[in-house]
Order: C-alpha cells, then structure tokens, then sequence
C-alpha cells in the first residue's frame, strides 16, 4: 500500500515517495511558485471521495473505451529511482508494484475509472464484479472466455483457486492478506500452511470450484468489500502451470497487455505487447504503445532535470511513481510550457513516524516527540505545498467524513513543532540527556533530506540520535520485521479503498502483530481491537462512528505513530506522450491510458 512505495493497494500502498535534499526549514515558505490555488487542497481531495460503483457484465465486457486521439506503436520511457519491491502478484502491496501490476497481471475484478476519475469495480478476467447471496456472506465469480497467460495456456477456476491458496504459504510474505482472513482468521496460515504445493487445498465450504469456469467465496460474515479488495493487484492472478514459488518473483508470467522481454535486477526491465491478450476481454487496459523501456536507476532529481528539458528519449519518458523534485519544483510549476505536462492530485496517503513500541514504551516519550516533530518542514522537503500539508490525524483527507479539524497536537496552530511542551513531557517522564534513538529512513532525496531534519529536532531534545539508512527497495521488509533494531521510521499508509478499515485494521489492529504484516508500531490494544472488530460487522453509516472512536483512541492515548502530512503527487511527463491524466484509483499518472503523439 505504502507511498511511491507507500503501503497501499490502490497505490496502492504503497512504497516511498522521493523527495528532496533541499531544506526551506522553518518558516511557512512553499518554494513552489505560482498561486496558492495552484497546489491540490483538502477541496480537492473531497472530490475523491465518491463511493466506488459494481459493475455488471456489460460495464466488464472489452474492449474498454478508446482513449481521444491515441496512436499505436513505440516505446515508452519509465523513470525510476530504483527497483520494483515484486513482480510476484501475492507479494505486492507497495505502490511502484502496484502501478507495475496493470500493464502485466489481471485480477478477478478491476477498477475501471472515467475521465472524471469516477470509479467502477468491474470483472477483469471474470463476467462482472460479482455476484452476491445469503446477505453478502457468499461471492460467485465466473470466468470470461479467451482468458490465456503469456504461453497461450487458458486460465481456469483451478488458477484462481491456486493463486489464493499460495498466499497461504511461507512463499507469500509482503501482500495483502484481507481475503485469506476473511476466508480463514487472522492465523490463516495455519488453514493451509504449505499453500496447495504439497496437493492440499481448502475446502469447499470456504472457496469452492465446481466447475472450471466457477469460483465461490464463502465467508462466516458479510463482506461487501470483496470486489475492491479482489481488485488489489495482491490477488492477480497466478496460473498453477507457472508458479515457481519464490523465483515467480523475478518472472512472473503475465495475463495482461504487456510481458517481460528482459529484465536486469536492479537496472532496467523491457516490457513487449503480449500476443495472447485479448482486448475483447478486457475493459480496463489499452495496448497502444509496442512497449515500456524501464531505468531504475534514475534519481529524482535527474527524472525533474530530463523531463524539464523535454530532449531527446525524454521527451517519450514519464516518471512512474516519483513525483517532481521539490528543489526544482519552482521551475516545473513557474514554467507554463513545462506546468502543461504535469499531472496533479491529493493522495490517499498519511506519513507518520511511526514508534516501536517494543522499544519506545512510554507514552510521554512518543507524545514528546509527536510535539517536537517540525511538521511543515519535512512537507518543505517533499515539494512544499504540492508535496503535502500538515496531518492532524492518521486518516487523509480522501476517504468519507475526513475531519479537517481533528489536531491533538495541536499541528495546524504550530506546524513546526512545540519543543517546549515536548521538553516538559520528557521532563515528566524521567528522561535522561544523551538516551540513544534508532531513526531508519529510506535512502531516497526525500528520507536523506527528512532524516536531518528529525535528527536536528530530537538532538535539541537531548537525543543522542543513530540514523540507519536503508535500501529503497527492501525499506518496509526491514521495518516490517517484529524484532528489527530501530525505535523509529518514517512510514506511509494509503486506503486500499475508501473506507478506514483499510487504514485501521491492517496498521493497527493487535491481531495483525507479525513479521511480514504492516502493523508497523506493533500496536496491540484490546479496546482498539475490540472496536475494530465491532466496526467490521455494521453499516457503514453505524460504523464510521466507530472508526472514528477507534482513530481518537489510537492517536490520543496511544500515540503508535505520530502524524506528520498527507500527501500530494506532481509528476511530470514528455511532450510526446498522450492521454496523461492523473489517476484517482492508482494516485499517479493513469498508466493505462498512455501513448504517445508521434511513435
């Protein structure tokens, strides 16, 4: 889900965003030119908040609808910092994979959005969104004709039975595990421990195939969600033929409009059409361009620099889940040429600095450091007004009956920080001067620039401060293990879909406490999980009040992590490439629509 590599499913979850070495600091200074209606608002971020619509059979009958204007043939230019986090489906919930997930791999269902950024859950591989019975506890899925992998292999019930039933395994250690729970409890593994690789499967009074074009979900309690949770790119499909358990990672075998003709870790990747797409099945995904030429070794600044100067391949590139260098945010967004080839939108992520609570035991100490956080500095360090604005809470502003005035901390009043009233929470809580603090950040322009702000804020505490760099790549499967050496790491959580159970339940629910999960704190509150689960089985209306009780009592008497800005996206793009828009369900440039002007 994670940013950029946020944790997120519809990102998308992200995953982290890059940013900046450049520091506007203290003051209230944006360094992003232009009017102040220029950058995305909370207004803005209302707009996304609409209720997704389902889909019948026709709305996910392909081929989905031509883009004005698009022209078929060459590549397009991908500008990364570094490696995708997974290829394999059931590993990915971080949101460069997400993006990476529509041009390769289909799903059951889909989110197919209009230019407005309205969205529709629609069957992809099966007839529609689903069909529900016995008050939503039981989900019916059939399978569209013409279904095939990249060998031409056709895609049956038994795939779909396979892919949820590998996420079971020791193999799956970094996706979604929403449907495995729902299917199984929160120690699903235990249901089905080797996954179906020893010939084992689960029964047929929780998943059930009995036909090759059938598949039934059977849950112990309604669950309305399933079509968008079914939409992750987490539960892609993975046909039996072809899993090669931990290897599918580096060579997945696609089902979409795209396939891997090469792939060099850690450098570049080459993506060619895939013959065995079929667009008639297909209501999402185009197939304009011949294929996708992926760098990821392009650093933020350089992405801005090249794409600023529209030369050359640059002029065919796109950044892909990076957004514009804040130091030279003032030179995309001054410029009217280059500002025409930007796209824009308030992201469903909160950063926050999130505490181990393994190692940071004390309340007044989390609450302290909440205080001294210098919150509009480290917005300034990931583009100023166009990159963020300061978080009261740990919802953002997309999702449904979002609170613009919930602030404990008293952030939208002073958002860079109170030291004083940190100072005297440390006071009150015994601290000793020189007390050691592990911060791990992502080596990225953006966690570099952060990490000396934070560091400079918590030595002016008494802090003596040990920063630990981490690869980009592997950021949340080191922060995501239970016993890791850090007390503190910057974090990133987007809604999967717009409900805050996609927020609450995956980060904090004391339940979901394991390695491998994105309970990152290690929060484990009985009235927080009591609360979670109370909201899980009401309407919605009955439970956004729940959700909200839940939210005050995480934030305001537990402090798990400490909010620090919602975020917003600015991405650039060549002026050679068509039909860029900003894309509501991925939160980046709309990857499905591309082509470019002159092939």
């Amino acid at each position: 889900m994670k940013p950029i590599r946020t944790r997120t499913a519809r990102a998308i979850a992200v995953a982290i965003v890059a940013g900046s070495l450049t520091l506007t600091a203290c003051s209230g200074s944006d360094n992003g030119g232009g009017k102040e209606s220029d950058a995305k608002s909370q207004k803005d971020a209302a707009e996304q908040q609409d209720p997704v619509v389902y889909g019948d059979a026709a709305a996910s009958t392909g081929p989905a609808k031509d883009v004005a204007g698009a022209k078929p043939g060459g590549f397009i230019n991908v500008y990364m910092q570094s490696d995708l986090s997974h290829m394999d489906p059931g590993q990915i919930y971080v949101s460069d994979a997400g993006q990476f997930s529509n041009l390769i791999h289909r799903g059951l269902t889909n989110y197919q959005e209009d230019a407005e950024g309205n969205l529709t859950v629609v069957g992809d591989i099966a007839t529609d969104a689903g069909q529900s019975s016995e008050g939503g506890k039981v989900w019916t899925y059939k399978l569209k004709d013409g279904i095939k992998d990249e060998d031409g292999n056709p895609i049956t019930s038994a795939d779909v039975r396979h892919t949820i039933e590998r996420l079971y395994s020791k193999v799956i250690f970094d996706g979604p595990t929403f449907v495995q729970s729902w299917l199984s409890g929160n120690d699903y593994r235990k249901a089905l421990p080797d996954g179906p690789y020893k010939g084992k499967h689960l029964p047929d009074t929780v998943l059930e195939t009995p036909d090759d074009k059938t598949v039934v979900f059977k849950f112990n309690q309604p669950r309305p969600d399933l079509p968008q949770a079914l939409a992750m790119a987490g539960y892609s499909i993975v046909p039996a033929k072809q899993d090669t358990k931990a290897k599918y990672d580096k060579a997945p075998a696609a089902l979409g409009p795209y396939k891997i003709a090469e792939y060099k870790p850690g450098k570049s990747m080459k993506l060619v059409k895939n013959d065995q797409w079929d667009p008639k099945t297909d209501a999402v995904r185009h197939q304009y361009v011949d294929g996708w030429n992926f760098s990821s070794t392009v650093s933020q600044p350089s992405q801005t620099k090249r794409l600023i100067s529209d030369q050359g391949e640059a002029k065919n590139a796109i950044q892909f889940t990076d957004s514009v260098d804040p130091a030279q945010m003032a030179d995309v967004v001054t410029n009217a040429e280059t500002k025409k080839r930007t796209i824009a939108g308030y992201q469903p992520y909160v950063w926050q600095l999130t505490f181990n609570l393994d190692r940071i035991k004390v309340k007044k100490v989390r609450d302290a450091i909440t205080y001294a956080i210098p919150n509009q500095s480290m917005v300034q360090a990931d583009g100023g007004r166009y990159g963020g604005e300061v978080a009261g809470g740990l919802l953002a502003p997309t999702l449904p009956g979002f609170d613009a005035t919930y602030d404990p901390f008293g952030k939208l009043k002073k958002p860079n920080g109170d030291p004083e009233k940190a100072k005297e929470l440390l006071k009150e809580a015994g601290f000793k001067e020189g007390t050691k603090i592990t911060y791990a950040y992502s080596n990225t322009p953006r966690g570099q620039a952060q990490q000396v702000i934070l560091k400079d804020a918590l030595e002016k505490l008494g802090f003596d401060v040990q920063s630990k760099e981490i690869d980009r790549a592997s950021f949340y499967e080191q922060v995501g293990k239970l016993n890791n050496p850090y007390d503190l790491y910057m974090t990133g959580w987007g809604q999967d879909w717009p409900s805050p159970s996609t927020v609450i339940t995956p980060v904090y629910d004391g339940e979901l406490v394991a390695d491998g999960a994105s309970n990152y704190s290690h929060i484990n509150d009985k009235q927080v999980n009591e609360l979670i689960q109370k909201a899980l089985t009401q309407e919605p209306e009955e439970a956004a009040k729940t959700w909200e009780q839940a939210h005050h009592r995480i934030v305001e008497e537990i402090n798990p992590a400490a909010p620090v800005y919602y975020s917003k996206q600015l991405q650039l793009y060549g002026s050679n490439i068509g039909g860029a828009r900003y894309s509501t369900e991925s939160s980046y440039i709309n990857i499905t629509d591309l082509y470019l002007k002159q092939p």
